[in-house]
């Protein structure tokens, strides 16, 4: 039994469900509109404001996608609704971050700027020099454009210097002269 797949997912207020023929799934709300197609073999049912993922059989494929198909469409619901964020902080003497047009720029220790192209869909801004606040209605699109900036420049385990997600914890390590007495 698939317990995430049987959950119901709830409808909120604004927003709307529908599933065109061959599973095409979209969700229109207040922050925007986003469009799936899922496998065939699912059956997705919207009815009284509850959205309903039921699977033909107990294969193992068939499983492992009643739990993947509901928690997707779930995601779609919250971010049309509410809408996803990530917040970064850049940790280091003289780095620093701008919104510069369709690009974001980055000063992070190296000779050079780092410029990563936002994607569409994907709102970026910069409160101050040092946080990078990443906001966007598609779960997948927000966390994988945070992990790209974050991979410009990870945190390293001595002096915690990077870019890292605000309230991440870094393991220090001790440097080559903590056991020498």
């Amino acid at each position: 039994m698939s317990r995430i797949g049987n959950k119901l997912i709830t409808i909120p207020e604004k927003v709307s469900v529908d599933v065109a023929d061959g599973n095409e799934v979209t969700v229109k709300g207040p922050k925007g509109t986003l469009t799936r197609k899922f496998s065939d073999l699912m059956e997705i049912q919207v009815a009284d404001g509850v959205v309903t993922v039921k699977r033909p059989n107990d294969a193992k494929a068939t499983k492992q996608l009643h739990g993947t198909t509901r928690a997707l469409i779930n995601n779609m619901v919250v971010g049309v609704s509410q809408g996803y964020a990530k917040d970064l902080e850049l940790v280091g003497i003289g780095f620093r971050a701008a919104v510069k047009g369709k690009k974001l720029t980055m000063n992070v220790g190296f000779s050079h700027q780092i410029d990563v192209e936002i994607p569409e869909g994907v709102d970026v801004k910069c409160d101050s020099a040092t946080t990078v606040h990443i906001e966007g209605i598609d779960k997948q699109l927000v966390g994988q454009f945070a992990a790209e900036v974050r991979a410009v420049r990870k945190p390293e385990p001595y002096k915690g210097k990077g870019v890292r997600y605000k309230d991440e914890h870094i393991r220090r390590k001790e440097g080559k002269t903590a056991g020498k007495k």
